[in-house]
């Protein structure tokens, strides 16, 4: 059963709204399950770039990327066609070279509850490395500050 509660209880998680196209569905018209994840990567690299930091910009400033080194996805609710989906991004456990992530796809506005209903939710472990040979590197001393 979907829970209807309310997105996360993070003090400050990062949202980023996006809506649901043609693109996304399967043939029986619902958000088809890999897409998730491509939220979710919409959602990280928006919650980077509100921090400052484009994914552009770290390779060619910084040398470094951020790649995902796991996934684990729990899905809950069907999302359709023009649904608007809110997704959040709220760091959990942020170590010297990856940090872990919860990410949450909720449909706003679901009136069959009366608020909004969880769709999706990832636990998501992305690891900083070197642009060029994609060996592992610090994260950069700016992002972790900028994440305190």
């Amino acid at each position: 059963m979907a829970r209807t509660d309310t997105p996360s209880s993070a003090p400050n998680p990062f949202r980023h709204t996006l809506r649901v196209y043609w693109e996304d569905t399967d043939a029986g018209g619902v958000v088809f399950y890999a897409n998730y994840l491509k939220f979710f990567e919409r959602a990280r690299t928006e919650w980077l770039r509100a921090l400052g930091f484009s994914q552009e910009r770290l390779r060619t400033d910084t040398g470094v990327l951020f790649v995902v080194a796991d996934t684990a996805v729990r899905y809950a609710s069907p999302a359709r066609l023009d649904d608007l989906i809110e997704v959040s991004v709220e760091p959990r456990d942020i170590g010297r070279a990856t940090m872990s992530l919860h990410q949450q796809a909720w449909r706003t506005g679901h009136t069959g509850h009366g608020g909004p209903l969880l769709l999706a939710e990832g636990h998501i472990r992305i690891g900083c490395v070197d642009a060029g040979t994609f060996a592992p590197r610090r994260i950069p001393t700016a992002i972790l500050e900028a994440l305190k």
